[in-house]
């Protein structure tokens, strides 16, 4: 019985490590590669923004918000004939049995999807992929995450993409 409870443990260890390469695989293949733009916030930089005074209580849950963060990285391509090849492949490479579709956006320029890693009852990560006629973007926001402060702080930050969540938000209000 140890045996099978050991083997089960180390089998959610190695797939949920798998999930995380695999997402961190894009990153990497691409990072290095000039035509791209590279975002990367750590720990440390949104603690920084925790050190800020609030003026308004709606700033003061924005500041908590960013507290629980751990980590966000972009990144992007502008004006390129292989948007869509790189939506597909980021795509091909996320491990779908671990996240959630949260909302997908489309219209005739772009695609735009926003999934959700979810662990005890908790956003762990948020993960959006970006793909247009000329443009793609792959954003992944982890940590403790408030999905009801992401598109303030997404403003604040100037991350584009995630004012639709603030849409999601007033439909749901809507229902």
């Amino acid at each position: 019985m140890k045996r099978i409870l050991a083997a089960a443990v180390f089998i959610l260890m190695v797939s949920n490590a798998f999930g995380q390469d695999a997402i961190s695989k894009f990153f990497t293949k691409y990072q290095a590669d000039e035509s791209f733009s590279q975002v990367t916030v750590s720990s440390k930089m949104f603690g920084l923004f925790t050190n800020m005074e609030a003026d308004t209580p709606e700033d003061k849950e924005v500041l908590n918000a960013i507290s629980k963060l751990k980590g966000l990285r972009i990144l992007a391509k502008e004006n390129t004939s292989d948007a869509r090849g790189l939506y597909k492949e980021a795509f091909a490479l996320i491990p779908m049995k671990e996240y959630e579709e949260l909302m997908s956006v489309r219209d005739k320029d772009k695609d735009m999807k926003f999934m959700i890693k979810e662990s005890g009852g908790k956003i762990s990560e948020l993960l959006m992929v970006m793909g247009g006629t000329d443009d793609f973007m792959v954003m992944s926001l982890f940590g403790e995450i408030d999905l009801k402060q992401i598109s303030r702080i997404g403003k604040k930050m100037n991350v584009s993409g995630l004012e639709h969540l603030d849409n999601m938000n007033k439909k749901d209000k809507q229902n």
